[in-house]
């Protein structure tokens, strides 16, 4: 059975920080006036000033602090390649949960999916995007595995995985596993 990690256990596990929401307490007005607004089947101007306008977003500087730092132990798996070579790693869906405690609006796709002419081996390209305040960034990886191999998964979903585990480590986030790799 696999165990079930909340969010706030990623939170306090890995000392990321929750930032309390800041809302405005005026009412944002887009290009059209007060009165055209007032006008409108939108409501009145105290029903606009209970309704947040800032949203839970967080200048990208922030966002990418906050993804550079370790992925607490707790939260990391290890794996034996058939050579005996032990690799740890973060799981795609913590991967998934931290990006969501820090960059909410984050988006992630499969850009392209390619088979070798043999067959035996699949590719996938993922990009993920951070959406800050200030700005918008995305990094691009590959992952790839046998066509063979189909334990745990077909090998999309393995080289899906390998792919929005790379494309994070190139925004930060896990990227002190692969240097340690190095050591």
């Amino acid at each position: 059975m696999a165990a079930k990690i909340s969010i706030s256990k990623i939170a306090q596990a890995s000392c990321f920080h929750l930032r309390p929401r800041r809302f405005s307490s005026k009412p944002h007005y887009s290009s059209s006036s007060k009165s055209q607004r007032q006008d409108s089947n939108f409501g009145s101007d105290a029903d606009d000033a209970a309704v947040p306008t800032a949203g839970i977003s967080k200048p990208l500087s922030e966002i990418l602090k906050d993804l550079n730092k370790k992925v607490p132990e707790s939260l990391l798996k290890s794996r034996s390649e058939p050579s005996g070579f032990s690799i740890r790693y973060v799981p795609w869906h913590v991967l998934n949960r931290i990006l969501n405690l820090h960059a909410p609006e984050w988006s992630g796709e499969v850009r392209s999916i390619t088979y070798s002419a043999d067959g035996n081996s699949v590719s996938v390209v993922y990009r993920v995007t951070l959406y800050g305040t200030d700005a918008e960034i995305f990094r691009e990886a590959t992952g790839s595995a046998s066509a063979s191999d189909t334990s745990f998964g077909s090998p999309v979903q393995k080289a899906e995985a390998m792919a929005f585990r790379r494309a994070c480590a190139r925004l930060g986030l896990g990227l002190h596993l692969y240097h340690e790799e190095l050591e």
